[in-house]
């Protein structure tokens, strides 16, 4: 199955050191004490791994015994392999796709609701009916847009706040530029 793992920036988690295209094998998967941990949704990745200057990101590839706790979307397995490392473009476009898939799931503290504004964060996600958000350059941000009357998503946008194209401290829907929002 496909999911998400964090690590620390040298490939290792909990002192098991990872290295890319070699399967990774383990006797037992259990999500509350052993095998290799990985999420469904990349987001909660970030609940083990938050800070992206000392971490790196990678779609994995779960197999073998695989176990849940039901707690949020993490797993346990007795075999991976790193895939793809994941950019913050990458990672933010990867948890939009998962919501599109997935829309009744139960957010994760890193989706902003309906309306944002960057600070120092390398990516805000905001969801709602008509979401908006504005950054700083260098910010990525990803905006989906709900159903009027259900949680299914209708639209998303996806972009970097790079100063020409997406203006730094400019407010934007999934539309575009945003002129007469207040903060």
């Amino acid at each position: 199955m496909k999911a998400y793992k964090g690590f620390d920036a040298d490939l290792k988690c909990r002192g098991y050191q990872f290295e890319i295209n070699k399967i990774h094998r383990t006797k037992e998967a259990n999500c509350r004490s052993n095998g290799f941990h990985c999420a469904e949704n990349p987001l909660d990745c970030l609940t083990y791994y938050p800070n992206w200057e000392k971490s790196v990101y990678y779609i994995v590839e779960a197999a073998g015994d695989i176990n849940e706790d039901g707690i949020d979307s993490k797993v346990s397995c007795t075999e991976m392999k790193l895939i793809k490392k994941l950019s913050i473009a990458d990672f933010v476009l990867e948890s939009i796709i998962y919501m599109t898939v997935h829309p009744y799931m139960i957010w994760n503290r890193y989706v902003k609701k309906d309306t944002a504004i960057g600070n120092t964060e390398a990516f805000l996600i905001v969801r709602g009916k008509n979401p908006i958000a504005k950054g700083n350059k260098g910010q990525v941000i990803g905006l989906v847009k709900e159903c009027i009357e259900c949680h299914e998503i209708e639209e998303i946008s996806f972009f970097t706040i790079d100063g020409n194209e997406y203006i730094p401290n400019q407010w934007y829907s999934v539309e575009g530029m945003v002129q007469d929002f207040e903060d």
